[in-house]
Parts: structure tokens; sequence; C-alpha cells
């Protein structure tokens, strides 16, 4: 069975092709510049003779388009004969609300409840929509699966996903936090498991997806407890241009004595802020290299990004009480030793001691980095949000047949 899966982003179309009992990957494919003049589509093929990569410039006016595109690129490269011939599409979908708790078959109903979510993800609901669209068009014989990044924070209890607002709040316009990034959360945390060797029902672990995008959560037997972010992906840790956690008055002030609007504010926190707005870089590679070589303000970014980081560490460690390992994943996550290093750094005492020989080590799969005298194991293992997709995809194709 050959499964798609489909990941849409504000400007952009990710893709990947999986086949296989063995869930391998076929091909890899990515459009960026969605609704510019030029948009760039790149895709890589896994062949017996090895990695085909094909670049190509598109005209793509939105993601139905992309959709189309990307098909064409499949099927004029002998990936895919026919998207008919798909045992499943699994569908990225940023915010599922309080609606959806698990991967459901795409449906109408699916397709409306969705739709009225856009207020909660106005740059991304409508765009996974467009995708969901254009291949129920296409492909309406095809079990289609919509698995949200929302769906592995449900778990969390009410007064930990409550806001201290009035309570009409919430009932009204359903302000409360629904925390992102649920499906790498939920897969770095079964991968965690494997590598400990013990089941996920056993365990206590923070897990850390550390990226442009950054978030935190606890995880208790298998079951999300706490998060860093918030009804929307600006709460929480500094992030490559969100600012995180900040006193709520600052919005206040700055309308007040700048004049600025809400749209102008928004972006300012969103997309001019985090690391960006703290060194003029988002990207932590540029950052570390700056800091090494004495940039002052490139310093600052990391420092003030790996304390954030700690004081969410130290507050998950309180909230679990006895934890079992803490788990970087993410591009940062994955690659930064010296963030990791640097956040970890002085939590001894709580059980958590780096090994620095460990640390700055690589390696394929997941690892333990800890000291031999940690109290809590320290992971590094590489996420995969598509294929997590494609296991939930087939999973509930799996439970659906079965029924």
């Amino acid at each position: 069975m050959k499964i798609l899966v489909v990941n849409g982003g504000s400007s952009s179309l990710k893709y990947r092709l999986f086949a296989g009992d063995d869930i391998r990957v076929v091909a890899t494919g990515l459009i960026e510049k969605i609704g510019e003049a030029t948009s760039l589509a790149q895709l890589e093929i896994n062949g017996t003779h090895g990695v085909e990569q094909i670049k190509q410039e598109v005209a793509v006016a939105d993601h139905g388009r992309a959709i189309a595109s990307m098909l064409t690129m499949l099927q004029a490269n002998g990936v895919l004969e026919d998207v008919s011939l798909l045992g499943g599409i699994g569908h990225r979908v940023v915010h599922g609300g309080e609606a959806f708790h698990q991967p459901v078959f795409i449906n109408e109903q699916v397709i409306a409840g969705i739709e009225a979510l856009i207020p909660l993800a106005p740059l991304h609901n409508p765009v996974n929509l467009m995708g969901i669209k254009a291949l129920v068009e296409l492909a309406p014989a095809v079990p289609q699966v919509a698995v949200f990044d929302t769906a592995f924070h449900q778990s969390i209890p009410r007064h930990r996903y409550l806001y201290g607002l009035p309570g009409r709040l919430y009932e009204e316009y359903h302000v409360r936090r629904y925390g992102f990034h649920g499906t790498s959360h939920s897969y770095v945390s079964g991968q965690a498991a494997a590598c400990l060797g013990r089941p996920v029902e056993e365990l206590r672990l923070i897990t850390l997806h550390l990226g442009n995008g950054a978030s935190a959560a606890a995880i208790e037997a298998g079951r999300c407890v706490e998060t860093s972010m918030g009804m929307t992906p600006l709460e929480g840790l500094i992030m490559g241009t969100r600012c995180g956690d900040i006193d709520p008055a600052i919005v206040f002030y700055l309308a007040r004595q700048t004049g600025m609007t809400m749209d102008e504010l928004d972006d300012l926190l969103n997309r001019q802020s985090g690391l960006k707005g703290i060194c003029g870089h988002n990207d932590m590679r540029t950052i570390t290299m700056l800091a090494d070589r004495g940039d002052a303000s490139a310093g600052l970014a990391l420092d003030m990004f790996c304390h954030r980081l700690k004081k969410y560490i130290g507050s998950y460690l309180a909230i679990l009480g006895k934890t079992d390992a803490l788990v970087f994943t993410g591009g940062i996550g994955e690659n930064s030793a010296l963030v990791r290093q640097q956040s970890c750094q002085g939590l001894e005492a709580l059980g958590i001691e780096v090994d620095p020989a460990k640390n700055t080590g690589r390696a394929e799969k997941g690892r333990e980095i800890q000291t031999e005298q940690s109290r809590v194991k320290v992971l590094v293992i590489p996420t995969d949000e598509e294929l997590a997709i494609a296991l939930q995809t087939r999973q509930c194709i799996s439970d659906g047949s079965k029924s």
C-alpha cells in the first residue's frame, strides 16, 4: 500500500510518499513560495541506484494548484501512476480545537469542523483545507485521514488548559490552551520508550521540539499533561521569530505609545520577534557561529533562548515529579550540542547531567547523552512528523476496515 502525506504551511507544501509494510520513503517533495510570481518545486526520489533530485520553477497561485503540481511531478517521474491507486492520504491539520482528539476519516462533517476552526488558525487551517478539498475531488475513493497538531494535547487537565480569564471567554469564544507540535511530541515519546526499552505507559517524559517553532511538553504514561504553546503557537519558548511568553500588557503599552494597529502588533510578535528580534537572525546555526565570534547580540539571543528553555524544564520536572527522560528533538534539538548543554547546565541537583563527549557525538537514531551519575536520562531523538502521520493514517484505515 502507498500512502501520501501532505503537510501544508502558510506558503509551502511538503509531501512524502511511503510504500510497503515497512513504510519506506519512496519520494519526498517541497513546493515553496506559493502565491508568488514564481514558486520553487523540489522532488527527491529514492531509487534503486540512489537518490534522484529534481528541481524546477512553477507557477502556483494557491495550495489547490500546488496539489496539482505535486501530482504532476510524481506522475511525470514515474513515482505514482495515478492518485486513485493510493492506499491512503494523510493530511496534517494544524488546529483541531476541542472537536478532534484523534485522527479521523475526512468527510463533509470533518471538513465543516475544520472550517469552523479557521479563526483559531487563520494562516494554516485554510491552506490545509485547500489541500484536503483538492485531493478529495481528485481521489474520492481513496481513504483520506486528517491528523491534527493539537490532538495529542487534548489529554491536558482542565485546570491546566484554562487561562485566568472570565469563564465566559472559554464558553463563548473557546479561549484556552490547545498546544501544537503534537504529532512530533507523540512520535518522539514513543521513540524514547523504544530507546529505553520500556513501555511508554511506564514513563514520565519531558519532550522538547526545538526548531524555528519551539515547544515543550510534559508526558505521563503516554499522555500529554502540560505543554508550552497556548491558544496559538505564540506562547511559550522563545522561537525563531515568535516572542514566546511576555507580559500581555506590553501589547496595550505599544498600541498606546506607538499607534501600532492590531495587525502590526500581530506581525511584530509572530514574525519580527524571538531570535530574529534579539539579534537579527532566526537560524540557530548562524547565531551560534556569530556568538562564537564574540557577537554580543547573538550571544544574548543564545542565552535568552536557553534560559527560557531551562525554566520550562524546571517547571515540568516539578509537575511530573519523578522524571525518566528529557528528550531533545527538532532541527535545533537534534543538531545543537551547545543548546543542549547550556539549557541543562545547573540542573545537576535536579538529576539532569549531560556528558560533554556524548553530547557532541552524532547518530542517525536516538541516543543517550547523560552522564552515568544523571538520575534523568537525556536523549536526542530525530523527529519525523510525516512518518508519524503515515503511521496514524495507516492505523486509522486499518481500524476502519475492521469496524
